[in-house]
């Protein structure tokens, strides 16, 4: 029930902004966008390095993950935390397969690897997963869901 939901929360969202979307053709990608696919390929890294000072600057006061511990974490405070405890990976790798960009809302939708290590859930096993990113301009980009 909590997939569909989502699934239609999701639809009803798309369905609000997309008629004033604007979506890059290939290889035609705007000043926005290459600085969304920056900054979501910078919070990849700083989760990789455990770089938090780099989470907590580009991450808003209100973030909300739907964290890989199968629970939604609300606040960036709390995120950290998560991150700190849960998020200790030898890779990481992201592949951006949908962005759009609407006004001062991005959506970035895609896929990731990581290789959880330590005392990280599902330490030793490469896992598959798929992510949805939502950033907000707001003077600059931030990121709001994860």
């Amino acid at each position: 029930m909590k997939k569909g939901a989502t699934f239609g929360l999701l639809l009803l969202f798309f369905g609000l902004i997309g008629s004033n979307r604007t979506v890059s053709a290939p290889g035609s990608a705007s000043a926005n966008e290459e600085t969304v696919r920056s900054l979501d390929d910078q919070e990849r890294k700083a989760v990789l390095s455990r770089n938090y000072a780099a989470l907590e600057h580009l991450w808003c006061e209100q973030f909300t993950v739907n964290a890989p511990t199968n629970n939604v974490v609300v606040g960036r405070h709390n995120a950290l935390t998560a991150v700190q405890r849960h998020a200790n990976y030898s890779s990481f790798e992201r592949r951006i397969e949908f962005l759009r960009i609407d006004g001062d809302i991005a959506i970035i939708m895609g896929a990731e690897t990581v290789q959880p290590i330590g005392d990280a859930p599902l330490a030793g096993k490469t896992v598959e997963r798929r992510f949805t990113h939502i950033w907000k301009r707001d003077g600059a980009w931030i990121a709001v869901t994860d």
